[in-house]
């Protein structure tokens, strides 16, 4: 497959856009017509419900891929709607990458580096707003090497692996700069999870397993009565936020302004090798993967409160799309296994990446998973409803050493 490829971040020009009319509220798609000059200064005066100035409304999740390779540190964004490939500025000893959806962060040496994928989805509930716009680098955020990072609509939240964060505003984000941070006082080595409008604060108190809700500003609102010792890992979920915790998990949720927290045990006794501490799921579903030890994978089911161990055996990545879908585990032989979780019994397998690897990701959507092979230069998509099919291949020019899914 050949890929068209841009060697600028502007790939999609926002001027364009406005002119062609592709600004558009919830009932039109990308190929909504033109208007005349009137209506389209009507609808400057009337901006339809959805509006989002410089960006274009699709009427499907506009996924696309961050890849960045750790040996030259090239970082590119593949679309997986148009195929076009945008470079953007190397980074240098690229260390991780995380996204919150939109944007991708780059961890470094120096810091952490923000990246504007230009897709995101907005979710009020009973509908779903898609977007795009131009792909392009935002910066640096000044001395801050990243542990975690979470946003919402308001705020993005940046917990350094020296303890301490920083909370940006998430508009001029957005808007193409990186604005100054201001402090989460008394937060410590955790994360800090923004969720409904509050700050979700953890490893706070005297024995560092409280989770504090605060305001966006920071203030102490009240504590969360049910403990979680030893938290590692966090998910939002559309039933609450999930934190790892020594004895299982705690999920976090929120009624008319009241939050509570939930605990979700392990029912069995777990040594700490084995624990869930790096979630994995499709945005918006209800199901989680983590590895556990070295030869197997828990499926936290949040609607059910119920935790599920299934041997693989020694395992790279694993990551579920939920709700009647199967676990999907890429082993360290270089294959990929379909799991029913049900009956913890494997249902297809793949034999994608070469014996040995020790990296990889496993990206998961609605239909198809993604796979990055650093050592083969190509990125793999999975159609994980047909038995492990694979649906495409995307060759590239650099080593795909890291990989994350934007547009959710």
């Amino acid at each position: 497959m050949t890929l068209r490829t841009t060697r600028t971040a502007t790939a999609l020009s926002c001027a364009a856009l406005v002119g062609s009319g592709l600004l558009v509220g919830c009932q039109s798609g990308s190929d909504a017509k033109a208007p005349s000059k009137a209506s389209a200064s009507a609808s400057a005066s009337a901006k339809p419900h959805g509006y989002v100035e410089g960006a274009e409304e699709a009427s499907e999740q506009q996924s696309r891929l961050v890849l960045a390779d750790a040996g030259t540190g090239a970082v590119k964004v593949l679309d997986l709607i148009t195929e076009d490939i945008t470079s953007l500025k190397a980074s240098d000893d690229i260390q991780d990458l995380r996204t919150d959806g939109r944007f991708a962060y780059l961890s470094t040496a120096g810091g952490t580096h923000v990246v504007d994928t230009g897709a995101w989805t907005v979710d009020h509930g009973d509908h779903v707003h898609y977007y795009r716009a131009a792909i392009r680098d935002v910066g640096p955020i000044p001395g801050t090497k990243a542990a975690y990072i979470h946003s919402d609509q308001a705020v993005t939240a940046v917990s350094s692996s020296q303890g301490g964060t920083q909370l940006l505003d998430r508009k001029k984000l957005e808007d193409g700069t990186v604005p100054r941070g201001s402090a989460v006082t008394g937060a410590g080595s955790g994360a800090v999870v923004p969720y409904k409008e509050h700050l979700l604060v953890t490893a706070a108190g005297a024995g560092k397993d409280t989770v504090e809700v605060r305001n966006r500003e920071g203030t102490r609102a009240t504590s969360l009565k049910e403990p979680c010792a030893q938290v590692r890992g966090e998910a939002v979920t559309r039933r609450g936020v999930v934190f790892g915790c020594a004895d299982g998990a705690l999920l976090v949720s929120e009624d008319k302004g009241t939050f509570d927290a939930e605990k979700i045990p392990y029912g069995t006794a777990v040594k700490a090798s084995e624990r869930a501490v790096d979630f994995h799921h499709r945005a918006g579903s209800t199901t989680l993967a983590a590895r556990s030890g070295d030869d197997a994978v828990w499926i936290l089911d949040v609607t059910d409160r119920a935790w599920t161990r299934i041997a693989t055996g020694p395992v790279v990545a694993a990551n579920t799309a939920g709700e009647g879908s199967p676990l999907l585990a890429l082993g360290k032989d270089g294959v990929l296994t379909a799991y029913d979780t049900a009956t913890k019994k494997s249902i297809a397998r793949k034999e994608i990446l070469p014996k040995g690897a020790e990296s990889a990701a496993i990206e998961v959507d609605t239909t198809r998973a993604y796979v990055n092979d650093a050592a083969a230069r190509k990125v793999y998509e999975i159609d994980y409803n047909d038995r492990l099919r694979l649906a495409r291949t995307f060759p590239l020019d650099f080593a795909p050493t890291y990989m994350v899914e934007t547009g959710r």
